[in-house]
C-alpha cells in the first residue's frame, strides 16, 4: 500500500499542467518614477481615457509584478527607502510581487555611471562594505516591518564593471567587487532568507561582459541567486552590438541558456523597452521576446521586466503617449506565457 501511494503521488505530479512549484512567468514593470510623476501633477489613463494610478494600470495589462529602485541619500524624497515604501504597498494591494533594485547611489547607477554616495565618500573597504550592508538590511526591514514581502533583490544595478567606483570597479578591483556583492547578499539574507538575490548586466545580446563578471565573482567568492540581464535592441543598435531586433532576440535567448547551463542558476529579464514612436513593431518585438523568454529557456528564465513604460518625454523607450498605453502594453496581455 505505501509502494502504491507512493507511485500515485508521482503520477498525480506528472499530470500536464501540474506545476510544483505553482510560481508563474513574471510579467513586470519597473515604476519607480510613480510618485515623482504624480509630485509634479502628471496622470495617466487607459486606452478609454479612465484614470488610473500606475500599480492599477499596470495590473490592467495582466502584469503580476513590480520592481523599485533605491538610492541612498537622493537629493529630494524620491527612490528613498521611505518611497519605495509606498509604492510597494501598493503593489501589495494589487497582488503583486516585489523586486527591489539597490543602486548603491545618491543617483543613477548603470554601465556608465557608479558614484558612491556622499555620506560614504571617505570609507576604507571595511567600512564601505558595512555601510552597503547596513542601507540594505535598513531598507529591507523597513519593508519587511510593513508586511512586504520581498521576492527579489538586486544587489547593483547594470553592474557590468561592478559599482561604487573606483572601489568597487570590477576591471581593477575585481576581488573588491565580489566582497562588497557578498556583503549585499548577506545583508539580503539576514532579513529575507529566501529572497533570490540578483546580480544585473546590460545588454544580454553580449555573452563577454557576463563570462567576464560572473567568472570574476565565482573565483573572488561572490554570490548570486539569478542572473538579471536588460534588453534593449535600440542600445544594441546604436552600440553595434546587434544589426536588427531580431539578432538581438536570437542572441539574447543564446546567452542566458549558456550562462544556465554554466552556472545552473535561473536568470530574469528585470529591464527591457522598445522605441515609443514605433508601437506596433515594439509590440510585436515584445511579443516575441516573451514567448521566448518563456517557452525557449528550458523554463529557466523566469520572467520579463518593462522599464518606466508610463516615461515619456526625453526618455524615447517607454510604453505610452500622451499619458495613455501605446500597442506595445498590449504585449502583455496578448503573449500571456
Amino acid at each position: 500500500m505505501k509502494h502504491l501511494w507512493s507511485f500515485l503521488i508521482m503520477a498525480w505530479l506528472c499530470l500536464p499542467g501540474y506545476s510544483q512549484s505553482d510560481e508563474p512567468f513574471w510579467l513586470g514593470a519597473d515604476i519607480s518614477g510613480t510618485t515623482a510623476l504624480e509630485a509634479w501633477g502628471g496622470k495617466l489613463y487607459n486606452a478609454k481615457g479612465e484614470e488610473r494610478e500606475n500599480t492599477v494600470l499596470m495590473k490592467e495589462f495582466g502584469l503580476n509584478a513590480v520592481r523599485l529602485r533605491v538610492w541612498v541619500n537622493p537629493k529630494d524624497r524620491f527612490c528613498s527607502k521611505e518611497d519605495v515604501l509606498v509604492m510597494a504597498l501598493r503593489a501589495k494591494q494589487q497582488g503583486m510581487a516585489v523586486m527591489i533594485d539597490f543602486h548603491y547611489s545618491d543617483w543613477w547607477a548603470d554601465p556608465g555611471q557608479q558614484n558612491i554616495p556622499a555620506a560614504w565618500k571617505d570609507l576604507n573597504y571595511k567600512k564601505m562594505k558595512k555601510a552597503l550592508a547596513q542601507h540594505t538590511r535598513e531598507t529591507l526591514q523597513l519593508l519587511k516591518d510593513n508586511g512586504i514581502d520581498v521576492k527579489w533583490v538586486q544587489v547593483g544595478n547594470e553592474t557590468t564593471n561592478g559599482f561604487l567606483w573606483d572601489m568597487g570597479r570590477a576591471s581593477t578591483n575585481m576581488k573588491q567587487y565580489a566582497g562588497l556583492t557578498l556583503a549585499g547578499y548577506k545583508a539580503v539574507k539576514s532579513v529575507y532568507p529566501q529572497a533570490e538575490v540578483i546580480v544585473h548586466l546590460d545588454a544580454a545580446c553580449d555573452p563577454h561582459r557576463y563570462r567576464f563578471i560572473f567568472e570574476g565573482l565565482k573565483q573572488n567568492g561572490g554570490k548570486w541567486d539569478m542572473i538579471g540581464v536588460s534588453v534593449y535592441p535600440y542600445w544594441d543598435q546604436k552600440a553595434n552590438l546587434t544589426a536588427s531586433d531580431d539578432e538581438t532576440l536570437e542572441k539574447c535567448i543564446a546567452n542566458m541558456n549558456a550562462l544556465y547551463e554554466k552556472y545552473q542558476t535561473p536568470l530574469m529579464i528585470v529591464e527591457t523597452g522598445y522605441e515609443a514612436a514605433r508601437p506596433e513593431e515594439g509590440k510585436a518585438f515584445m511579443k516575441r521576446l516573451i514567448s521566448a523568454a518563456a517557452t525557449q529557456t528550458g523554463g529557466h528564465c523566469k520572467g520579463v521586466f518593462y522599464w518606466a513604460p508610463e516615461a515619456e518625454g526625453h526618455y524615447k523607450l517607454g510604453a505610452f503617449k500622451d499619458h495613455k498605453p501605446t500597442a506595445i502594453m498590449e504585449a502583455f496581455t496578448e503573449a500571456q506565457p
